[in-house]
């Protein structure tokens, strides 16, 4: 084992830990020395979604101790740069042992005289942000059991400041559920097509907590809850992975809808902060929408439902991420509507928003990750609020004699097809970290010149900040902070992005093409030709 891998092991040996952590580490020595040394490799780090780790002991590991330390990193820096009472939130998923790390959290925050603020049961992550701003607290920390605040500390004070600790619930929800309810465009709307058959799963999370309240204050009356993934449960007993992404943890959901012959379904991932749906097709069948798609309809939606009601504003703005559909842009674009692209992760959108209030109205947001952020309100993506507007926007399709996917075939037509796919590459290990790194590297050093036949026109290299044209090797400056992306703009218009995870040994490839698409009835024939082009990309870059 390397020295300062065994150096990490003997402080936590030898140091404050409980005797339960100690008698784990004396076990992996004996047991799983390899295990050990994945979990003290490295300390866990923080990157767009928060920190990331399995649970279990080490210091690559999320665990009383790396939770605790990092909510007192946290303490200090605020300690450090703000005056006078210092206020936070704290919210948990259904995730195995989220309660125990929000009570950790809790407790470390009121050790240091902070005013602590704690739901009193599991709360969707969007709820979280929306408290921290109804409240005027200066932070927040969501405990999911993979998404936790990072910082490097060797004291903590874990006790001593209960009175700090004030539970809050019921009134929290209510404020926040009056703010969803405030960005319906068309209530009218929903009047009519009160009765949508719509179906609902948590797939085991908070969303149970809110969105059948949220649905039914937007008026809609005919709600259909998943049953058999109603209930809150950290071992997730009905899916692999309780993922909306992922068509297995919808399939449950899909069969209801099916057999109910409904007019949509919609899932929340367990803190409710993701939504991914499902619909009928122009042929009748349902299909998973995927979160390029779902953005497209929320974003159109917000644009032209405001503008056709006559509640649209000349600074009017919409924010996506630099790998989400460009189709949004153009849609935009063409109704006057300044769309801007920010990194991937919510917190480039939030940031945006602030450098431009009072300047500039943002309406929506999202990015392909199936994450929506509708109105300004919160900082956060929101599946609460996404779920009620998408259902909205069912019935605003239905009251016009058509679904959502006609609606997105219409878009299509108007703008042009835009087809997205997506690869994601784990390398698992202690070395997988640096396989992806050299990676990125060869990309860097050695630029494709084309890919399945098309040239490379552009690479834009959003570490160094820098576009180049590969032809000419003229280049020019990125306007966004460094970050770990290549992206690879073809002489047709295609985009490749290729981007590292700030928080897993994973990469991910976006791969982005369109073409033009003369009417509804081409649609089937074209959607395979893009299909077939998109397989051509990743075989060419040998990604499978």
């Amino acid at each position: 084992m390397d020295v300062a891998i065994q150096d990490k092991v003997n402080t936590w040996l030898e140091g404050n830990f409980d005797q339960a952590t100690k008698d784990e580490i004396t076990r992996l020595q004996k047991d799983n020395p390899k295990e050990l040394e994945e979990s003290f490799y490295r300390n866990l780090e923080f990157g767009t979604g928060g920190l990331r780790g399995i649970m279990g002991v080490g210091t690559n590991r999320m665990n009383k101790y790396t939770v605790g330390m990092s909510t007192q990193g946290f303490a200090n820096y605020m300690k450090a740069q703000l005056k006078g009472e210092i206020k936070v939130a704290i919210a948990h998923d259904s995730r195995n042992n989220s309660r125990f790390f929000a009570e950790t959290v809790a407790n470390v925050f009121a050790a240091n005289g902070i005013k602590v603020f704690l739901f009193e049961s599991l709360r969707p992550t969007p709820e979280l942000s929306f408290t921290i701003r109804y409240l005027g607290l200066n932070g927040g920390v969501v405990c999911t059991a993979s998404h936790n605040p990072k910082g490097s500390v060797d004291e903590v004070k874990w006790s001593g400041g209960e009175a700090n600790i004030t539970l809050i619930g019921a009134d929290m929800d209510n404020a926040y559920m009056d703010m969803v309810k405030g960005l319906s465009v068309y209530p009218e709307v929903i009047e009519k097509q009160k009765d949508l058959k719509i179906v609902y799963t948590p797939i085991h999370g908070t969303g149970i907590k809110l969105v059948p309240e949220v649905l039914k204050r937007f008026g809609f009356t005919n709600v259909s809850i998943v049953e058999e993934q109603s209930v809150p449960d950290g071992n997730f007993t009905t899916v692999v992975y309780p993922n909306p992404e992922e068509s297995e943890a919808m399939s449950i959901g899909l069969k209801k809808a099916k057999a109910m012959d409904a007019d949509i379904l919609l899932g929340t991932d367990p803190d409710a902060d993701r939504v991914g749906i499902a619909i009928k097709n122009h042929k009748g069948d349902w299909v998973l929408m995927n979160g390029n798609q779902t953005a497209v309809l929320a974003c159109n939606y917000m644009i032209e439902a405001r503008k056709a009601k006559g509640i649209a504003k000349p600074n009017d703005m919409v924010i996506k991420t630099i790998v989400t559909t460009e189709l949004i842009d153009k849609i935009a674009k063409a109704n006057g509507v300044a769309c801007y692209n920010v990194l991937t992760g919510f917190k480039w959108i939030a940031e945006l928003i602030k450098e431009k209030e009072g300047r500039e109205e943002y309406i929506v947001g999202g990015e392909e990750s199936y994450g929506l952020m509708i109105g300004s309100k919160i900082r956060d993506k929101d599946a609460v609020s996404a779920v009620a507007l998408l259902c909205e926007m069912a019935a605003y399709e239905k009251n016009k004699g058509k679904s959502l996917y006609d609606k997105l075939i219409d878009l299509y037509v108007q703008y042009g097809f835009y087809k997205e796919s997506l690869i994601s590459i784990t390398k698992k290990g202690m070395d997988g970290q640096k396989q992806i790194a050299d990676m990125m590297e060869g990309y860097r050093n050695n630029p494709l010149k084309s890919i399945n036949g098309v040239t490379v026109a552009q690479l834009l290299d959003y570490e160094l900040k820098k576009g180049t044209d590969i032809q000419t090797g003229e280049s020019w400056n990125i306007e966004l902070p460094a970050s770990n992306v290549l992206q690879f703009i073809l002489a047709d218009g295609s985009k490749i992005s290729a981007r590292p995870s700030g928080t897993e040994p994973k990469i991910k490839f976006y791969f982005s093409i369109h073409t033009r698409l003369n009417s509804v009835a081409e649609f089937d024939t074209v959607n395979a030709e893009l299909d077939k082009k998109v397989a051509g990309i990743i075989s060419d870059m040998k990604l499978k």
